[in-house]
């Protein structure tokens, strides 16, 4: 039987630990506006959304296209009422919603008070939101010198460079992000973090050890677990728990 994620253990060592804990959605003020903290985010009990890697998502599935495409539209002119813009995918099975400040740098009340009003007219549309199945994903470089690299993947992604990141601005390629390593120890260079809702965590791990992989540490939880596959690759899930 797969093990039930209590109180975490440290299972193992792993170099992963800083991952994540100074990457965290803490109050910030920008322009007048303040963003919100993940707490704060899922206090506002936001039937259907999840808050990953700084922004509010979710997943509406539709019956068909049309369906999709009349949602979307619906969706676009609440959003040029409110002069307040989501990121919108249309695929034919569903629509996927992202909300955040662009210019507040994360989640402020105006993306929650529209997150409401989508979520309303999915509704009137005999739809619902649902963060079932909803990820982010980011890869994480272990590097001594993330400042003398970063550079180049920013130059060969045409990505922009951003702190210990380089980012898409358009959001279309995941993030890549710099973590700081010693130069003699042995390592893993690259590895996903994947970015879920909290209730998501349990039924990944458990699939994940049914496909032959390990817990390597849950010590962090509930800010991230560490897992790997039977080659000994790693990959960390993440959430917003645990964070400043």
């Amino acid at each position: 039987m797969p093990p039930t994620l209590g109180p975490p253990t440290a299972v193992a060592q792993v170099h992963f630990a800083a991952v994540g804990l100074v990457r965290s959605g803490g109050v910030r003020q920008h322009g007048g506006m303040t963003t919100l903290t993940g707490q704060q985010i899922a206090d506002e009990q936001l039937d259907g959304w999840t808050y990953l890697l700084g922004g509010l998502q979710t997943r509406i599935r539709t019956p068909d296209f049309a369906a999709g495409l009349a949602l979307v539209n619906a969706i676009g002119a609440e959003a040029e009422r409110r002069d307040h813009h989501p990121d919108l995918d249309l695929r034919y099975t569903h629509v996927d919603v992202r909300l955040w400040s662009h210019d507040a740098g994360g989640v402020t009340d105006r993306d929650v008070r529209l997150a409401r009003a989508v979520s309303a007219l999915a509704a009137q549309a005999g739809l619902s939101p649902a963060r079932t199945g909803v990820s982010r994903l980011e890869l994480a470089l272990d590097s001594p010198d993330f400042a003398a690299v970063a550079p180049f993947w920013r130059a060969v992604l045409a990505l922009e460079h951003r702190g210990d990141e380089v980012r898409d601005p358009a959001g279309a390629l995941p993030t890549v992000w710099f973590q700081e390593s010693g130069r003699d120890e042995p390592r893993q260079r690259w590895h996903p973090d994947v970015w879920v809702d909290p209730a998501e965590v349990q039924p990944r791990v458990e699939a994940a050890l049914a496909a032959g992989g390990t817990l390597v540490s849950d010590a962090a939880a509930p800010c991230f677990w560490v897992l790997a596959d039977s080659d000994g690759n790693r990959v960390c899930l993440c959430t917003w728990q645990g964070r400043a």
